[in-house]
């Protein structure tokens, strides 16, 4: 009876949480210094890890662990072997000294509509993705969804073109302290 009363309170406490995806959100490999995101997948270590960041990612998600008060999780699809590189490549990159996220706040799952369970689980209530159908898996279940890179989109999703705009979205809808 205890476990399940700390699910329900976890699952109905509103404390902001954030979630946000990696791959064309964090890790932009199509701005890859040698042509297109495949160097992120096929090309050796030092390739790999000269992957560029979003611009502005890790700046903007620093100002959000402060506003977030350190709940914000990093959640990506992708198979074991692009687990390991995307853990290589954020740890190359000094995500938690630049951000303040954690590593071990770092989610992967084998499908996009997996990143629901991970939400659920951690009680996100803002996420940030650029794949609409990750979006639709997570409607009704996260009450702030913002689609990245898109200047357009649904009444029920943000769109944000960029990490400037994708925080603000974010920030306008956290309750005041």
């Amino acid at each position: 009876m205890i476990a399940g009363t700390a699910m329900l309170v976890c699952v109905n406490d509103l404390t902001p949480r954030l979630g946000v995806d990696i791959g064309r959100v964090v890790i932009d490999g199509a701005a890859h210094p040698e042509g297109g995101d495949t160097a992120f997948f096929t090309g050796s270590t030092a390739v790999m890890l000269r992957t560029p960041e979003v611009p502005g990612a890790f700046a903007a998600l620093a100002r959000l662990v402060s506003i977030f008060d350190g709940r914000v999780w990093l959640v990506s699809k992708c198979g074991p072997r692009v687990q390991g590189l995307t853990r290589q490549w954020l740890a190359h990159h000094e995500l938690t000294r630049r951000t303040g996220i954690p590593l071990d706040h770092v989610r992967f799952c084998l499908r996009r509509p997996q990143k629901a369970d991970h939400c659920r689980e951690l009680g996100i209530t803002h996420f940030v993705d650029d794949k609409l159908d990750v979006h639709a898996a997570l409607r009704g279940l996260v009450p702030h969804l913002v689609w990245f890179g898109q200047s357009s989109g649904p009444e029920w999703v943000t769109a944000a073109p960029t990490w400037a705009r994708a925080e603000a979205a974010v920030v306008s809808r956290v309750p005041a302290r």
